[in-house]
């Protein structure tokens, strides 16, 4: 064999880490591209050629040495103590913060500096990104620096087991993830009205029956009327599973947040014990979605009961946290019940909201007992919140703000932002989901800390958390479809320092870290080609804007009476088109998918007009201008942007024609979703003017009635003539015991209003 030859093998399989400066072909480079973004990188010049095949880990302090073979163990590294030189070399650094870590890459090797464990960790997790951006075994690293720690101490992912259920080895790669993308929390849903996922040893009909519903709902809730599989459904976790599972995480520095479900989400645990509801039943584990009525009743039996199952699972638990739950707590059956309202005076409580105030404190305090705290989402505020309570804000900001005005512990999760059970495009082949948007992007661009909270309490804002329900996720797969890529920009919000977020910067390390997703078998969506379209429309124009997440590739567009393709440069406008199309183009070929958008013609098209008063900003956040552009919003996805959302306000909305029109008939659009807390209008009323400031009544619209999901409304008048019409649009209003979302102000969604 010839000597050069030799030479190379050795520096290759014999060291792993190579400064061979022997040039070769054989090495890939890798530049320094990681999911969250760390903190500080430096780069110089030169690059040091590795073998990931055989890395290995060293170091010479002994508390160190004691965990070297836990890290090779869950980040895949090899643990060595015997080779001096060409490896990854671990150092204790007392100047750096605790989580804190340094990776320097240089002609010497690879050098890793942190002050604990968890730093080590999350530097291992970085290098181990660094390995699989290539499917080369050799790769060449650039002489750099790095310099990282967390922005937030609280870094979570929640997952629901009980609506569908995941086995445990999908439940261990789901946190094999999270370590991979540095989040340090898990939050484990285990019991709901449509399933008890944890094994009480003293209560063995939570596994017997609670832990199965006799059939599951097919379809969408919205989706009337319901149909179901016929199908047994079901499975719980041992406790030696769930300790299994803990310590599984704890090796690669998560804690699970277990959460036990009171005093409403309870009908499954009623089944097995239906002496612990008001009304005594009989229940059955609930086998559609949504919430059940049918509560915890405060019982002295039912806190022996919820003592007996926190005694287990605090047990099970090491962390810091049990998550009580507390959320959508309908209180028809404790009004009804003559021993709640006698309690509620016994115990000089203000209503049933005081009520649920004295069952959460009540557990608190035995929570507190077991050396534990309690976390609720921010339904526990009403009535009071407990004295040591933290809170997950999930109905927006406002819990989260008034939480952390109190100096309580928050986590950060709205809707809005965090829910990836929500659609993720507007694309009409996605998968079926609960409904909403959270596109990639609007995810990456949130910030845990509320604007208008004062900068003393910032310290209250614990971090942000992703949250996966899985009403309508039954396979592992669909669940990684829906996490990922989301869960990496939710990474990135909670570990990165606000100024070193980019969006751009984000999409462009998220193309070589979708090959590393590649590698590990997630099933990831993938909308970078993805084009949004923008249809605005007011003041007598109608125009398109085109925007691609892909800054490589160009924009095309062509309407059916123009087949000619248009190279998209910026906003333009259109006239008398029934189909726009569109897509992305690289080197004249189609790198998306043709896009479509169909337009309706009508009086309104390009009218002014002036809202009374604006949507949400989360649901219309171009108000009017979607409302009379000529394109119906998708009826089952009401984040879709052509929908406009009213949180408990009417709409109303005054046209100008500018000249004098006859109008016969007026088209609108509302989504109808109890489920979602959206419910149709109560009242319509028309009225028009000469002038715009004095306006006659025309006609009024009441007990308005439709099917579930999209739901048009037709009003047929005695043609008119009017320069200015005005439709006011009433709001559900509050909405009534026995409903979806009793005792909240009902949203109203709108879509196109067409005129004829």
């Amino acid at each position: 064999m010839k000597k050069g030859l030799l030479f190379f093998y050795l520096c290759f399989f014999l060291f792993g880490l190579a400064s061979c400066k022997q040039e070769t072909n054989i090495f890939r480079k890798v530049k320094i591209e990681i999911i969250p973004q760390p903190n500080k990188v430096e780069l110089f010049d030169g690059h040091l050629n590795v073998n990931t095949n055989a890395i290995l880990l060293s170091s010479e302090n002994v508390s160190i040495k004691s965990s070297l073979s836990k890290w090779s163990k869950t980040v895949g590294f090899i643990h060595s103590e015997s080779s001096p030189e060409n490896q990854i070399k671990l150092v204790i650094d007392k100047q750096l913060e605790k989580h804190e870590y340094a990776i320097d890459i240089g002609i010497k090797g690879i050098k890793v500096s942190s002050n604990s464990e968890t730093g080590f960790y999350y530097a291992l997790q970085s290098l181990k990104q660094l390995f699989d951006s290539s499917k080369s075994n050799y790769i060449s690293l650039p002489y750099s620096k790095i310099q990282d720690k967390p922005r937030f101490i609280y870094r979570g992912m929640h997952l629901d087991v009980c609506r569908h259920f995941f086995k445990v080895e999908e439940v261990k790669k789901y946190i094999d993830l999270l370590a991979y993308h540095k989040f340090n929390t898990f939050h484990w849903h285990l019991t709901e009205d449509q399933g008890w996922r944890i094994e009480i040893l003293k209560y063995p009909k939570l596994q017997e029956i609670s832990a199965y519903r006799k059939e599951t709902l097919i379809g969408h809730y919205n989706d009337q009327p319901h149909e179901f599989d016929k199908m047994k459904y079901g499975g719980f976790y041992t406790q030696d599973e769930i300790r299994e599972v803990v310590a599984y995480a704890s090796e690669r520095y998560i804690t699970i947040i277990p959460e036990i479900e009171m005093p409403g989400h309870a009908q499954a645990a009623l089944a097995a014990y239906p002496e612990l509801g008001c009304t005594g039943g009989p229940y059955e584990v609930l086998t559609k979605w949504g919430i059940s009525e049918n509560v915890y009743c405060p019982y002295e039996k039912t806190f022996e009961f919820l003592e007996d199952v926190i005694d287990e699972v605090v047990d099970l638990f090491p962390g810091p946290y049990i998550h009580i739950g507390g959320d959508e707590c309908p209180k028809m059956t404790w009004k009804e019940s003559e021993f709640c309202q006698n309690l509620i005076k016994e115990k000089n409580l203000r209503d049933e909201h005081g009520l649920q105030s004295y069952f959460i404190s009540r557990m608190e305090k035995y929570i507190n007992s077991k050396g534990k705290k309690i976390i609720g989402w921010d339904e526990i505020l009403e009535g009071g919140l407990a004295p040591n309570a933290s809170l997950m804000s999930w109905r927006g900001e406002k819990g989260g703000i008034a939480a952390a005005e109190l100096n309580h512990e928050v986590i950060m999760t709205p809707t809005s932002h965090c829910y990836f059970d929500y659609y993720q495009s507007e694309d009409e082949d996605e998968p079926l989901a609960i409904g909403g948007l959270l596109p990639l992007k609007k995810v990456y661009e949130y910030e845990p800390i509320p604007e208008g909270l004062a900068e003393d309490k910032h310290k209250y804002i614990l971090g942000a958390q992703g949250n996966l329900w899985t009403e309508y996720i039954p396979t592992f797969d669909k669940l990684m479809y829906m996490t990922y890529p989301r869960a990496c920009a939710m990474a990135e919000l909670n570990w990165s320092k606000k100024e070193n977020r980019n969006y751009d910067s984000f999409l462009k390390r998220l193309d070589t870290h979708l090959k590393r997703l590649d590698n590990l078998a997630v099933n990831y969506a993938d909308h970078r080609n993805e084009i949004k379209c923008s249809i605005l429309s007011g003041k007598g124009k109608t125009q398109v804007s085109l925007e691609c997440a892909s800054q490589n590739d160009i924009l095309k567009y062509w309407t059916n009476r123009n087949p000619k393709q248009i190279l998209y440069s910026d906003t333009f406008e259109i006239k008398n088109i029934d189909t726009l199309y569109y897509a992305s183009f690289i080197n004249s070929k189609i790198n998306s998918k043709i896009y479509k958008k169909n337009f309706i013609h009508h009086k309104g098209i390009n009218a002014s007009y002036r809202l009374g008063k604006e949507p949400a900003k989360k649901y219309g956040k171009h108000g009017g201008a979607v409302a009379m552009n000529g394109v119906r919003a998708n009826p089952n996805k009401f984040g879709d942007s052509e929908w406009l959302g009213f949180e408990g306000t009417n709409a109303t909305i005054i046209i100008d024609f500018e000249k004098e029109e006859t109008i016969s008939k007026i088209n609108l659009g509302f989504f109808n979703g109890p489920a979602y807390w959206i419910y149709p209008p109560k009242e319509i009323t028309i009225s028009t003017s000469t002038d715009g400031r004095d306006w006659g009544y025309k006609h009024s619209e009441k007990n308005i009635e439709g099917p579930i999901k999209s739901m048009p409304v037709t009003l047929n008048l005695e043609p008119f003539k009017t320069r200015y019409l005005n439709i006011s649009i009433s709001s559900y209003g509050m909405i009534p015991d026995g409903q979806d979302g009793a005792g909240h102000k009902a949203w109203l969604f709108l879509d196109e209003v067409e005129i004829y």
